[in-house]
């Protein structure tokens, strides 16, 4: 497994395998890169949506959309977007680029062990799974 640097980037697959794209942290900046776009997130989304996903205690829809697209309440997209998350707004950095948080975050987690996805061609869904622990 890599490490989520810029040298060793995680390399991804969206939920319902249709993109690929690699993520990597740098400083306080999650980037993602696909294709020849770079949208960039807090780097605190990765524990923060953790977090949030083990208090729904259950599968929440993914519902991802570009930044000017309307969201669906209770998807993991609306609350990255939700003035009631813990950064006050969106987790994206780069304006026109915001979206898209339940589409690239998800997998991401599910990489690092800490949720787990449905992965069908259409409206997936992700639930978080316990924090590791290590002996």
């Amino acid at each position: 497994m890599t490490d989520g640097t810029k040298e060793t980037p995680w390399h991804l697959t969206t939920a319902p395998g249709s993109s690929n794209y690699d993520m990597f942290i740098d400083g306080d900046e999650l980037v993602c890169v696909v294709g020849s776009t770079t949208l960039k997130y807090h780097a605190r989304a990765i524990d923060d949506l953790h977090a949030w996903l083990l208090e729904q205690g259950e599968w929440v829809p993914l519902g991802a959309a570009d930044e000017l697209k309307p969201v669906v309440e209770g998807t993991v997209e609306a609350w990255g977007r939700s003035e009631a998350n813990p950064v006050g707004g969106w987790y994206g950095l780069r304006k026109g680029y915001r979206g898209r948080f339940g589409m690239y975050l998800p997998p991401l987690l599910e990489h690092l062990g800490l949720a787990e996805l449905t992965h069908d061609a259409r409206n997936n869904s992700v639930r978080a799974l316990p924090t590791p622990t290590s002996s």
